[in-house]
Formats: structure tokens, sequence, C-alpha cells
């Protein structure tokens, strides 16, 4: 099912390689042409399009030997032809020229765009890593990985949030997605976070980390103006594997249902009662309620944010986990990521649409989880 998609991607990937190759073949290609065919054949085209296609795809040294190359080579069969002392061939001449010297200038604004860009996604990633760190690799017996891909690949970080530490009351995570984009969405990110992580070692339960977020989501939400004011929400999952036991215990405020896996079976981990999202509490009750589900040894779970579901292919079919991973067991969380981003990748031809945020937690079989 998956080889068209790869067949397309290797095919993709040969043609960036010979890529910077094309100044070559337009240089080489519009000479061949102009000498072999009638006089009143010109390769001006093939001229100024090499030079410009360096400038594009390679460095100011490549893109000056390509004006050169460009010059010569016209200016060598105008002289074949014998039309360089002519009007038409000096106006022909001069083009090529003109074009070749735009096409150093341009070379130049490309890398100085192309450093203000690595320069801002330095500065994204710093973001990312001071709002969403990295997390551990293991906490206790749990094994635990984490990938997030953006929907502008250049930003590194969007509206979706993942969160994992160890507490006294057991390991304790969050995956979440903020509604909207952009800097918007990653002060709401912050704020979510930030309370997650002095909810988590304070609060006895998770509808105390719950109430907390929904109170910080809804002042922020209330600092807003305009219509992002009244529409400012948040999904999210909040888990707590305690210390001893074979459960966890979930709080789904209208976020994707988790997946168990184990042995090879996925089962979705849907909501006893259907919640609104945070920051909306005050058009419902009864918010944050806990489902205790069993999480036995060798058994993972996968927390991850709509990105994932709603990846679609070319015909519109949206990417199903579920399917993807029954009758698959895999060694690691860190197994497991890999792969749904491949399939993802696959499935939609690299065409990531939605931020992604993806948090698997795997409990060992070979050891037990004692009390803090």
């Amino acid at each position: 099912m998956r080889a068209p998609s790869t067949d397309r991607t290797t095919v993709r990937r040969w043609c960036l390689r010979h890529l910077q190759l094309l100044p070559v073949i337009l240089l080489v290609g519009g000479a061949f042409l102009d000498y072999h065919t009638s006089p009143h054949f010109s390769g001006e085209a093939f001229y100024t399009a090499a030079p410009m296609t360096a400038a594009a795809l390679l460095s100011l040294r490549a893109t000056i030997l390509a004006a050169i190359g460009a010059c010569v080579a016209d200016f060598a069969l105008l002289s074949h032809f014998g039309f360089v002392g002519n009007s038409g061939g000096r106006s022909e001449l001069a083009a090529v020229a003109t074009v070749s010297a735009l096409a150093i200038v341009v070379n130049r604004l490309m890398y100085y765009s192309k450093v203000r860009l690595e320069s801002a996604r330095r500065v994204a990633l710093a973001v990312q890593r001071a709002v969403l760190p990295q997390l551990p690799a293991s906490l206790g017996p749990l094994r635990i990985a984490v990938r997030y891909q953006a929907a502008v690949k250049d930003a590194q970080i969007g509206g979706d949030l993942y969160g994992a530490q160890d507490t006294p009351y057991g390991v304790r995570c969050l995956v979440g997605d903020v509604r909207g984009k952009g800097m918007e969405a990653v002060k709401v990110v912050t704020v979510a976070m930030g309370v997650f992580r002095e909810a988590a070692e304070e609060e006895a339960t998770l509808a105390g980390i719950a109430a907390r977020l929904e109170r910080a989501l809804v002042r922020e939400r209330d600092r807003r103006a305009g219509p992002e004011r009244t529409e400012g929400f948040v999904t999210g999952v909040l888990v707590e594997i305690p210390h001893g036991g074979d459960e966890l215990r979930l709080v789904n405020r209208g976020h994707p249902a988790p997946l168990l896996l184990h042995a090879g079976r996925v089962h979705s981990a849907e909501p006893s009662e259907p919640a609104l999202p945070w920051g909306l509490a005050e058009l419902g009750t009864d918010q944050d309620r806990a489902d205790t589900v069993p999480f036995p040894p060798g058994a993972t779970l996968l927390l991850y944010t709509d990105g994932l579901t709603e990846a679609r292919n070319r015909a519109g079919d949206f990417y199903d986990p579920g399917a993807g991973l029954t009758g698959v067991e895999f060694p690691g969380p860190d197994a497991l990521l890999a792969t749904l981003l491949t399939e993802v990748s696959d499935h939609t031809d690299g065409r990531i649409t939605d931020d992604m945020a993806l948090l698997a937690v795997t409990r060992d079989k070979g050891r037990a989880q004692e009390p803090a």
C-alpha cells in the first residue's frame, strides 16, 4: 500500500540531489541547440535561465561562473554566425549580461534572507526548548518518547503542547492542542505548561490539576481583545500513572482519545463521558471525571494531537493510527513514534498541514514501579 508513495519520495530525493546540475545543462543544451540549428535561432532563453537557476540553487561563486559562462557562450555563438557586430546581436548580448548581473544580485539577496531565516529558526527552537523541553528517556520503570512537528516547518513550534514529570502521586503527563496558530497560540502554550508543571507537583488529583488549568486559561482568554477573547480554548488529556499497580487514570477535555497498545492489540481509551475543552467549562458541568484503565507491564500509552488523525492523503482519506499499529509490536516508545511519523509522511506525501505532538509511555515488563 505504501509502495507508490515511497517511490515518489525516492524520485523526489533523486531530483533534488541532481537539481544543482541544471545550470550546466541549460548552458550546454542552449549552446548545442544554438550551434546546430538555423543561424536565426537564438539560445538566449537558455543563457539567461542558467545564471538565474544558479542564483536560486548554488553559491555566489557558482552563480558568477554561470553568468560568465552564459555571456561567453552567447558571445561565441554570435561571433560564429557573424551577428556580434549588428544591433540585434549587441542587444541579445546586453540582455544576457544584464540578466547575469541580476542573477548575482538575486543570489546575494537570497543568501541574506536565508541568514535571517536561520536566525529566526534558532530563536524559535530556543523558545520551543524553553516552553516544551526535551523529556527524560525514562521515569522509573516507564520509558518515554516525544515528537513534535509544526505544520509550518521553519517555525519549529506551534499550538500543540506536551509534558511529563514524576510527582509524589505518580508520573503525570499532559498533551494538548491550543485553538489557533502563531504567537497567540504560543502564549497559551506557555501559560498551560507553567500551570501544569506546578499543579502536577501540588494537586492530589487530576481534577485539581484540570481546575487550575481551567482558571489560568480563562484568565488568559479574558485578557485578549477581539474575537479571540470568546473563541480561545484548549483541548487536552491529563494522565496519571500511579507508583505501583497496573492502572492509569485519564481526564479528557475534548481531545482525541489516547491509544493503548499491548501484545499487538490497540485499544482506544475513550472517556466515559464527553467533556468540554479548557476555557469553556462554564458552558457545562462535571468536566473532570477521571477514568481508570488497565496499564499492564509491556503496554504503551500513545497520546497525540489531531494533527495525526486529520492527516490526509491526496484522495482526502484521514490517517488511521489504530489500523496501522494493530498487530505490530514495538521494542519501545521511540520505535513506535518513528514508525508513526514515517507512515504519516508516506500517507500525506510529506504534506503536513497541522501541528502534531506525539507522546508515548511504555511500562517495562521486567520491573515493578515502587512507591515514591
